[in-house]
């Protein structure tokens, strides 16, 4: 049997009253994902534990098998697995993402989480440069990643301070945000010098050239230490791979022992390559039973607070991600393909929540129609009365149903 996950991240919603109290997944054109909705097991998963950050990491491991609960040590351990970064057991990991700050009514306002999603080459002549200023050998090191998504390492550092993503506090003041805690001083330090430091950086003196959002500052939060994870194949006793333009994701596929496949193009945002995606996929399966596809812009445009392009992104999921899928996944007998996302992003919100999310899992074998009348919409899934309560329950669900 083959499988093929495809994870659009951050999909569900809210209903927004600009697109007539409909949600985005509502409001878009989905044919294709209503077409797994009518014929699959469908319903709605919980995939982040009470108690836990609604993130992605927390989120992906719960889509990949793995218990939150038992195997969440922090985000930013994952994407340093990702980046081909060593971790030692005394050190603690940072995301460092480069954002834009504003000073507004007298304070210092977060305008934009991902500096106006800044190229992955402008952002590494900026992190290049905070490594030669900022660096402290032997306790400090930068990395640089992806678009705005990078990494800070302290050797031996602390992880006991309290951090904010930046994506949470969107057009709000950072001061309540900054780090606090123990440690939390000398990650303001950093944060404070790096705004110096970039003030009158080149790449930011030809953005602004442009009309695009400047690197103003890094900001520092997600810390953690490296986990402890069993293989995919010692859980399940199969091979994976994953497909991801995003650290983070790619770094939860190290640590599962899953082949982890770079896409050329593949952006995390709306002009991400999703034919190659599908593509590099559907080859995968011929070495390995499981796929997982996971689409960023979903949830980037939810950050944004931007209904349209939420909208556009869930289209381009459906168009060009799961029809493709469908019609190139036929030359295998017995497959089967789960759809769904790992947390809501609200428009209204722009960050994410703890509530449950749509799923549906369509097998080859089972192709009647289940209920004519599905949409794959939260509201939806809600109406099937089917409930998954621990989300990382639901792959031995897929496996063995």
């Amino acid at each position: 049997m083959k499988i093929v996950i495809i994870q659009g991240d951050g999909m569900p919603d809210h209903p927004i009253p600009e697109l007539g109290n409909k949600t985005p997944l509502e409001a878009a054109k989905t044919p294709n994902m209503d077409e797994l909705a009518r014929r699959g097991l469908f319903g709605m998963v919980k995939t982040i534990p009470d108690g836990l950050p609604p993130g992605s990491d927390v989120g992906n491991l719960s889509v990949l098998g793995y218990n939150p609960k038992l195997y969440y040590s922090g985000r930013s351990p994952l994407e340093a697995a990702s980046m081909g970064v060593n971790v030692e057991e005394t050190d603690v990991t940072f995301r460092c993402n480069l954002v834009t700050l504003k000073d507004s009514d007298g304070k210092t306002v977060m305008e934009d989480y991902s500096a106006g999603h800044i190229s992955t080459e402008e952002a590494r002549e900026i992190i290049l440069d905070i490594r030669k200023d900022l660096e402290k050998e032997g306790e400090i090191n930068f990395y640089p990643g992806v678009s705005y998504r990078h990494l800070m390492v302290w050797h031996g550092g602390i992880d006991r301070m309290k951090t904010t993503p930046p994506h949470d506090i969107s057009g709000k003041g950072i001061l309540p945000y900054l780090p606090n805690g123990e440690g939390a001083d000398k990650l303001k330090n950093l944060i404070e010098t790096s705004k110096e430091l970039l003030r009158n950086h080149p790449v930011n003196k030809k953005r602004l050239k442009q009309g695009k959002n400047p690197a103003t500052s890094i900001w520092l939060w997600g810390q953690g230490r490296a986990p402890k994870m069993p293989k995919f194949r010692e859980l399940y006793g199969i091979e994976g791979a994953i497909i991801s333009a995003v650290d983070l994701v790619k770094g939860i596929g190290v640590y599962a022992g899953l082949q982890v496949i770079d896409v050329p193009g593949a952006t995390g945002y709306l002009d991400t390559n999703y034919q190659g995606k599908v593509d590099y996929a559907l080859r995968a399966l011929d070495e390995v039973d499981l796929v997982m596809i996971h689409i960023e812009a979903t949830d980037e445009t939810g950050h944004e607070g931007k209904a349209d392009l939420k909208i556009r992104a869930i289209e381009d999921l459906d168009s060009r991600v799961i029809r493709p899928v469908l019609e190139g996944i036929k030359r295998f007998d017995n497959y089967k393909i789960l759809l769904l996302s790992d947390h809501p992003t609200p428009i209204e919100l722009k960050t994410h929540i703890n509530e449950p999310v749509p799923f549906a899992i369509f097998s080859s074998k089972d192709r009647s129609v289940k209920d004519s009348s599905s949409v794959f919409s939260e509201k939806s899934a809600s109406k099937t009365g089917l409930f998954v309560d621990e989300g990382w329950k639901l792959m031995g669900m897929l496996l063995n149903s």
